[in-house]
């Protein structure tokens, strides 16, 4: 079996294993009727098991592909660093969510993350589409907030907003 193919096979059961014990864990929280606290757990682990039950069915049915060995590093794409940076971007977008969630609130810096992490994750050679990926991270945030307020009666720090 080729390297590849075993990593794709330890992932698919690392996946199953993590969704699988996740599933015990959330089966000996307590139950009530109706959506509880229960429920997005038990749907995250089913949904983790299907995924590694995917990554097994795709290992065992897929061919395998053939990739060029660069001992140096150097990956097949001119932007050899860019997965490095694009990581790092990310991270510091991350971080700064955080930090700015409580006084600047979920609505306003949601949007603003999403915004800027389409454009950081937007390929070099595409064009990035400002006006879509704004109005794709504003009705984003805005639907999960209402999710969230309305549908869960869970309070998200509003921050500058006056909701």
């Amino acid at each position: 079996m080729a390297t590849n193919k075993k990593k794709e096979l330890l992932i698919g059961i690392a996946m199953l294993g993590a969704g699988l014990g996740y599933l015990l864990m959330t089966i000996q929280l307590p139950r009530h009727a109706g959506i509880d606290a229960a429920f997005v757990p038990s749907l995250l682990s089913a949904l983790l098991c299907l995924l590694g039950v995917l990554q097994l069915l795709s290992v065992r049915s897929c061919a395998q592909a053939v990739t060029e060995y660069h001992p140096d590093g150097e990956a097949d794409s001119p932007q050899g660093g860019s997965d490095i940076k694009t990581v790092v971007k990310t991270l510091a977008l991350i971080v700064g969510y955080i930090a700015l969630l409580s006084p600047v609130g979920f609505p306003l810096m949601t949007a603003l993350y999403l915004y800027l992490q389409f454009i950081v994750l937007t390929p070099v050679d595409h064009r990035v589409n400002h006006l879509v990926y704004a109005l794709i991270a504003l009705v984003t945030a805005a639907i999960v907030y209402l999710l969230f307020r309305e549908a869960f009666d869970l309070m998200l720090p509003s921050g500058l907003l006056p909701f």
